[in-house]
């Protein structure tokens, strides 16, 4: 029932109407992927925290960042930022394929045992520096990103297929939710909404001081 009243009130109202989107939603018990005591939070729309400084985005955000991503099914595709395996989980339901990235080890451990436990054996996380993709099984469909880099990493943009969409929020202290396609060869972007992330650390913090 919370999961229900958190679609019709928090997403749908606020203009989130695919489907497949919000039938991944509906699948997915984001109190499991929530600390302890922070539970009876789990459906409320805002952010929560989930330790090392890190977050969960709000729900809205996750049903608007999985339409983004132009899914039909089928697709292989890229998360950087697992934080606690929520939205890879989400995106575990629509795609064939989920490569999720994080640059805190004991939470990429944390949500690889919880994404397992729950069964999603579509779902491959490691823990690593998302700046830098995972060339090894690029190309990818899509690609989101859950953390905002000062400019959108050139790794990312070199592993997204052609056709592909690359959502993620760009910025320092005014952050914007973009779109990126390639479409033969080139690339489009278009900003969404503004948005506040956690900032990308790794390499894409030695950027911003170069």
């Amino acid at each position: 029932m919370m999961r229900k009243n958190m679609i019709e009130h928090q997403i749908t109202a606020r203009g989130v109407r695919n489907p497949m989107v919000l039938d991944a939603v509906m699948k997915v018990e984001r109190h499991k992927f929530v600390l302890e005591d922070m539970k009876e939070h789990a459906y409320r729309d805002s952010p929560l925290p989930i330790g090392e400084g890190q977050t969960i985005s709000q729900p809205y955000i996750v049903a608007l960042m999985t339409e983004l991503m132009g899914l039909e099914g089928g697709e292989k595709v890229l998360e950087i930022g697992t934080g606690s395996g929520y939205q890879a989980a989400v995106l575990g339901e629509i795609c064939k394929e989920v490569y999720t990235i994080e640059i805190v080890e004991s939470l990429a451990e944390r949500s690889a045992a919880l994404l397992k436990k729950l069964g999603y054996d579509n779902i491959y996380v490691k823990a690593g520096d998302g700046y830098k993709g995972w060339p090894e099984e690029a190309p990818f469909d899509a690609i989101m990103v859950t953390a905002a880099p000062k400019e959108i990493p050139r790794p990312l943009l070199e592993q997204l297929a052609e056709g592909g969409r690359l959502v993620i929020p760009v910025g320092d202290y005014r952050q914007e939710l973009m779109v990126v396609e390639k479409k033969n060869g080139k690339i489009e972007k278009r900003e969404v909404i503004s948005v506040r992330f956690v900032p990308m650390t790794g390499e894409a913090q030695k950027e911003n001081k170069d």
